[in-house]
């Protein structure tokens, strides 16, 4: 027995218990640890027994305290059970693991293997096996609290369709809080508003109904279902958002909205035909959140303040561009922060209205009556605006009206789907605004992308040198040396590292921006064609940053890693030789088959 001879040490027990304790696990398989608390051996004084043979830190673990699911990817639910072990928590790239035995077979090969291909180092921490129960429950989570629902669901899932089915768009409560069906849509509402996640994507296959949450950006699989579910959970979502459920042949969009942990959330569904049934994509907005100032979403200092230019304006139209996902409405409802509120009328139409904003009317449009951009754009006007902002410009209509509200004294604020700044002026010619009413009008045009903030305890310096030095001098050899100041002069980046806050070393996301101010000269070329080769020759003269430049600027700055400019360069980026730090003692390499790198999705089946 592990450490009967240091309990009988201590006190606690005598020979006549350990020979007890024996019997009891010959014959009933009892582990001597439950038989030593049946016994009344505190629980404390086992950890510290247990801490001194093995000569490891130990500690009691609450099992109403759930360990993060950033810490438990670290390892597969799967493997933490076969070798009893569990990652507690993520130290500054150090990896805290509970054992239960730390001479268990494999265990330190398979903790080399995660410590080598996950780039952290480890250390052990002996745990009681009920302290190892009480942390292995952290695995359930989503599953867990899925699973239970799901097995109600399997008593009778045919006559649960058949109710569903029959509750109309004026019944949304006809169905309990409690059905089954209920409690699965509510607990993926949940997690998903836990997880940060902005889209809950919910899709089916051949065998499987698959739930994949959009956290910064990367979709993550993070739920996997019975197939046989997916018409009630369909329906129930339709319910939510009054589209029709006997519609199955064509797209349906909708909205509902829930409250959750005290505060409302609003959904934005969208319902696809696919060839394995519907498929349907949540977007999240949360209104609690409030509105971002331009430093939150991390707007490089020399671009703030081009936008503010144009804010002052007392008419024109101001263009946002990007894809969906971008952060363009948020830049937006920077913008209106940034508005004099008390003095000016300012009015949006928004589809939907994201995040209140004191001081603003915020109009929603309603395309299924008839409420559109271009219908409440004429509507608008008649409440004496002074700056209005348009969520969309979709159409040609809505694009000329917006032009005509800026030449009749407005200031227009909306966003536009192009891919760069300079690509808004061809975008709105090929909408069919004339150019020379787009020259008089236009005052700034700004592209945008989103790329993953970098979580900067634990990241690695890399010195700027090399290959990666060349990319930099390369970027910005036509910038003029007058605007050279605005490149940070830091003479290394960072690479994301796993840290105590984030398995990746990323955490949250960070807006790149490009703006271009329409001068003079940049009117004189629109009216003479639009070339997009001039207009670019002529903002880079007056300091204009592209996109790409913009993600190494705040590379430099330390706001992203390194990794981040490749994607925005689509270059591969060299890295150079390390910033010398001090020496970590490194882990010893090993290998196994039977662990996983990363978690796998959790799986739930009947």
């Amino acid at each position: 027995m592990q450490y009967a001879s240091l309990l009988k040490e201590h006190g606690y027990i005598t020979d006549e218990h350990i020979a007890y304790v024996q019997g009891r696990i010959q014959n009933e398989g009892l582990r001597e640890e439950a038989v030593f608390l049946e016994l009344g051996v505190p629980a404390e004084a086992l950890r510290g027994l247990l801490s001194q043979y093995y000569d490891l830190p130990s500690r009691a673990v609450d099992p109403q305290v759930r360990i993060k699911n950033d810490v438990l990817q670290y390892i597969a639910e799967e493997s933490a059970k076969h070798y009893r072990m569990v990652p507690l928590e993520l130290t500054n790239g150090t990896l805290v693991v509970g054992v239960a035995d730390p001479d268990t077979p494999g265990l330190r090969d398979a903790l080399n293997f995660i410590s080598s291909n996950r780039g952290v180092t480890y250390v052990l921490e002996v745990l009681l096996e009920q302290d190892l129960s009480n942390a292995l429950k952290s695995y359930e989570n989503i599953r867990g609290d899925v699973g239970e629902a799901l097995g109600e669901i399997d008593t009778d899932i045919a006559s649960l369709d058949e109710e569903v089915a029959k509750v109309g768009d004026n019944e949304i409560d006809a169905l309990s809080e409690d059905a089954p069906v209920t409690k699965i849509v509510s607990t993926i509402l949940r997690y998903a508003i836990d997880g940060r996640a902005s889209d809950i994507h919910v899709e089916p296959y051949e065998s499987l109904l698959v739930v994949r949450f959009r956290v910064d950006g990367e979709l993550v699989r993070s739920l996997e279902l019975p197939k046989r579910i997916h018409p009630s959970v369909i329906a129930r979502i339709k319910i939510l958002a009054q589209l029709r459920l006997d519609e199955k042949r064509k797209p349906q969009d909708g909205r509902f909205s829930v409250k959750i942990h005290n505060r409302k959330v609003d959904f934005r569904v969208s319902v696809l035909p696919t060839s394995q049934g519907e498929k349907i994509v949540m977007r999240i907005l949360d209104t609690m959140q409030g509105a971002r100032t331009f430093a939150e979403i991390g707007i490089t200092p020399h671009v703030a303040e081009t936008i503010r230019k144009a804010l002052k304006s007392p008419h024109g139209i101001i263009l946002l561009s990007g894809p969906t996902g971008s952060g363009k409405t948020t830049t937006l409802y920077a913008m209106l922060q940034e508005l004099d509120r008390e003095k000016k009328n300012i009015i949006s139409l928004e589809d939907p209205v994201e995040y209140n904003i004191e001081g603003i009317s915020q109009s929603q449009v309603r395309p299924e009556i008839g409420y559109t951009f271009a219908s409440g754009l004429r509507s608008l006007l008649r409440q004496d605006p002074d700056i209005i902002m348009v969520g969309e410009i979709r159409d040609r209509e809505t694009a000329q009206l917006a032009v005509q509200a800026a030449l009749t004294g407005h200031l227009v604020l909306s966003t536009i789907h192009t891919n760069s700044a300079i690509g808004v002026i061809t975008r709105l010619i090929d909408m069919g605004v004339d150019p020379y009413l787009i020259a008089p009008t236009l005052r700034i045009a700004i592209a945008q992308r989103l790329v993953q903030r970098l979580v900067k305890d634990n990241a690695k310096p890399i010195a700027r040198a090399g290959a990666m030095e060349m990319m930099i001098q390369k970027e910005f050899a036509d910038l003029p040396p007058q605007y050279h100041s605005r490149i940070p002069q830091s003479d290394h980046l960072l690479q994301a590292m796993p840290s105590a806050a984030s398995p990746t070393g990323k955490k949250g996301r960070i807006a790149m921006l490009e703006a271009l101010d329409i001068t003079e000269d940049i009117q004189k070329i629109i009216l003479e064609g639009a070339d997009e080769q001039r207009i670019y020759a002529s903002a880079r003269a007056n300091g204009f940053t592209t996109l790409r430049e913009d993600a190494i600027i705040h590379a430099l700055n330390h706001d992203i890693s390194y990794d981040e400019v490749e994607v925005m360069t689509g270059e591969e980026l060299a890295a150079s030789e390390e910033v010398p730090q001090p020496e970590a003692a490194a882990p010893v390499s090993g290998s196994t088959a039977e662990i996983a790198e990363v978690a796998p999705p959790v799986a739930v089946t009947a």
